[in-house]
């Protein structure tokens, strides 16, 4: 009973280390490699293993490019996946450029798979060119009507400037300075109008992709619009805020001319406050007479009746025109 019990267990003991070690090992992963006649030992996935590396993620790959006609090996794509790479995207992007004609090394496209970009991608549009179209730029002519342009940009991409080039955003910004420039440089808009590619022509000979990752194939103009009539816009706001420096500076006189007939008003109190004192002093000095004093009294009496019966006269014919209306 012993016996069988032992036997049992040495059973057990030898299935679990069978499945240990083809769970460690994968054998079913080496077998196809040798089905397709790729050399990968059985101790470079053992050591994968150890490495952290999932060996299918570079198997299956290897396989694919060898099957492709690429020439590449484990070691190139084991430290491309520990690098944090795309091992499939690469092989994918060197056997479609393998059989476009493209030239690629392994490290070219390694390195842009590096830097951020889908360097599958790349590959496409390097055979197939992508057309990206711009918003519409506001561009002014010099007879001051603002023009609305719309452009096409076929692309393709540079695959030696990838690593390090610029992107269509500084592709589209170099276009809308060049559009704005051309038109602006255009004597009266309806030259650009009639002749919408002479933008097209200059924007295109100034090379604006240099130091990008694509090369421009063709910059076409998809629509124009007339905008806006900036020149008299900015006249109006001009003459706006003329006239508001002209009405400061009338304000300014005013006040200066309110502030002087205030000062003359002054001097007028002034002078009359003095009028008492010089006429007692005459009458002090014997220079005026009493009856002299008298006579002046009944001048300005007179003088106060005269104006008051004008003011009662011209009332009564204000009354009257009011009533006969």
């Amino acid at each position: 009973m012993q016996d069988i019990i032992g036997f049992i267990v040495l059973i057990g003991v030898i299935g679990l280390l069978i499945i240990l070690f083809f769970s460690f090992v994968p054998v079913g992963l080496w077998i196809s490699s040798l089905a397709a006649n790729v050399k990968v030992s059985i101790f470079n996935l053992i050591g994968m293993r150890l490495r952290r590396v999932t060996p299918s993620k570079i198997v299956l790959p290897l396989i694919k490019a060898i099957k492709a006609g690429l020439d590449l090996n484990v070691n190139q794509l084991e430290a491309h996946y520990l690098a944090g790479g795309n091992i499939d995207g690469v092989v994918n992007a060197l056997i479609a450029s393998e059989r476009a004609g493209i030239e690629l090394p392994f490290e070219k496209a390694a390195a842009i798979d590096l830097a951020g970009r889908d360097v599958l991608d790349a590959v496409k549009m390097s055979v197939n060119p992508k057309v990206i179209e711009t918003s519409n730029v506001s561009a002014v002519a010099k007879d001051g009507i603002e023009l609305l342009v719309k452009a096409r940009v076929t692309v393709r991409a540079n695959l030696e400037r990838l690593v390090g080039g610029a992107g269509e955003a500084t592709v589209l910004a170099r276009i809308g300075e060049g559009i704005v420039t051309t038109v602006g440089s255009a004597q009266s808009h309806k030259e650009v109008l009639e002749n919408p590619d002479h933008i097209s022509k200059r924007v295109l000979g100034k090379g604006l992709d240099s130091g990008t990752a694509f090369q421009i194939l063709s910059i076409d103009i998809a629509d124009i619009d007339v905008g806006r009539n900036i020149g008299a816009h900015l006249q109006s706001v001009q003459a706006e805020a003329d006239k508001n420096i002209a009405q400061a500076k009338a304000e300014e006189r005013r006040a200066m001319a309110v502030a002087k007939e205030q000062e003359m008003r002054a001097y007028v109190v002034e002078a009359e406050a003095e009028i008492p004192k010089a006429m007692a002093y005459a009458l002090r000095e014997g220079k005026l007479g009493v009856m002299d004093y008298y006579d002046m009294q009944n001048i300005k009496a007179d003088t106060n009746m005269r104006e008051k019966i004008s003011e009662t006269a011209k009332e009564s014919i204000v009354d009257g025109e009011k009533k006969m209306r």
